[in-house]
């Protein structure tokens, strides 16, 4: 990781960075793919299954009894574990369900606000190198509470067509209705579009590489919902002289062992700090099998000393961290601080795992400095908003000659008109 002290302001710009790829290249590459699959449909996403997974699958959907199957594959303490996070996070996300409130807002003028569920939602659900099955859990346990009338799935298969078991499981569990073995941007467009048999979804949810973040903003574009543009995963970690070496180092690992393209970044004011936390990195990463990824993900990474605290919060909010851990001795003061990230985990004993498993919050996130205008998956997420407005012939007395005047003043007759003509009829009565 590269030490870099008391920066400058000018320079802060630069040294926060996420590593950094050819956009220009990626979306002419992840355009023609979403051609493709627009113009040729199931038939072009079997033909990129074969192409970047290894196989072809003759039909998509993955079958009941290859879920079935799957699912008593599942050793009884994972299935327990991952029963007990879906209580969690299902509790968590039935505490968010909004208030529909019924107003007066002027004698007369009745509004209100229903939320309702959205109709279909496709859930992503990236392959790779590890079976992100607790990413299953995020996305299909708060559409079920939300009332999701359809729920689909997509996922890369191995090169043998197999979904990895744990992630049907988990999926069967939380009450996903239909799962696809494809992945990448083709089973991003396959849900954008609809591909034979995967069906055209109102949103796409989910994380993946930047090939699939591409795909998701480009049909985003075309009027297709997303969560958000969620990338590489990343974590800041903020700590002072209190701060156990051994927690904050696995800490860094457990975001860095996602991905080469991942990034964490250590900060603190207490120079003292540094030195125990680097040993303790390197002590950890050569024991973890992934440590590779992790060893790339770690030259991409910086470790940060600064002045005082206020600067240190500064920097936290610049970067807007998907992941934000403090580590410090009264970790609420500074969390009143705070005002971009995704998810922020207080003291010693939270580590960033809890979220991404099962205390209960998603782990769906924004990346990429996306926390400053994003946030991450909620309830909300999965349902959209109605207002209403009721207005009695009394409240149109009231109100009207305001909305007459204000039409007017934007010479759009016609609004006025439909105002006017019912005052005139209320008037002659």
């Amino acid at each position: 990781m590269q030490m870099v002290k008391y920066p400058d302001p000018e320079s802060l710009g630069r040294l926060l960075q996420r590593p950094l790829m050819d956009f220009s290249t990626l979306e002419s590459a992840v355009g023609e793919v979403l051609l493709r699959v627009k113009e040729k449909g199931e038939e072009a996403v079997k033909e990129y299954t074969l192409q970047f997974d290894g196989f072809f699958p003759e039909n998509l959907e993955v079958s009941a009894p290859d879920i079935e199957r799957a699912a008593r594959q599942i050793p009884g303490e994972l299935k327990q574990a991952i029963q007990r996070a879906a209580t969690n996070i299902r509790n968590f996300h039935e505490a968010q369900w909004p208030e529909s409130p019924v107003m007066e807002t002027a004698p007369g003028v009745e509004c209100s606000i229903r939320y309702l569920p959205m109709e279909k939602v496709g859930l992503y659900i990236p392959g790779g190198t590890a079976p992100l099955f607790s990413t299953v859990l995020m996305l299909a346990v708060p559409a079920c509470v939300a009332g999701c009338r359809e729920i689909v799935m997509c996922t890369p298969p191995d090169k043998n067509g197999h979904v990895h078991p744990v992630i049907l499981y988990a999926a069967l569990y939380a009450g996903v209705q239909r799962i696809f073995r494809c992945g990448g941007a083709q089973a991003v467009a396959a849900m954008a579009y609809g591909a034979g048999t995967v069906p055209k979804v109102d949103k796409i949810f989910g994380p993946g590489n930047q090939y699939v973040t591409m795909a998701k903003q480009l049909v985003n574009r075309e009027g297709v919902a997303i969560d958000m543009p969620a990338g590489p995963s990343e974590v800041l970690v903020v700590a002072d002289a209190t701060a156990d070496p051994e927690f904050v180092a696995a800490d860094l690992l457990s975001q860095a062992e996602h991905g080469p393209d991942s990034q964490v970044l250590l900060v603190t004011t207490e120079e003292q700090i540094i030195e125990p936390v680097l040993k303790e990195t390197e002590k950890q990463l050569k024991d973890l099998p992934r440590k590779e990824i992790a060893s790339a993900a770690l030259e991409n990474s910086r470790v940060f000393l600064l002045r005082d605290w206020d600067e240190v919060m500064q920097l936290v909010n610049r970067y807007a961290p998907e992941h934000l851990i403090l580590q410090t001795t009264r970790p609420e003061e500074l969390a009143e601080k705070v005002e971009n990230a995704g998810s922020v985990f207080l003291g010693p004993y939270t580590p960033e795992s809890a979220g991404d498993y099962a205390s209960g919050t998603n782990h769906t996130l924004p990346t990429n400095g996306f926390a400053r205008a994003w946030s991450g998956v909620n309830l909300l997420s999965f349902m959209k908003s109605v207002t209403f407005q009721k207005i009695s012939r009394e409240g149109l007395l009231g109100l009207g000659p305001v909305i007459e005047v204000m039409a007017e003043a934007e010479r759009l007759e016609a609004h006025r008109n439909a105002v006017t003509i019912r005052l005139n009829k209320i008037k002659r009565s």
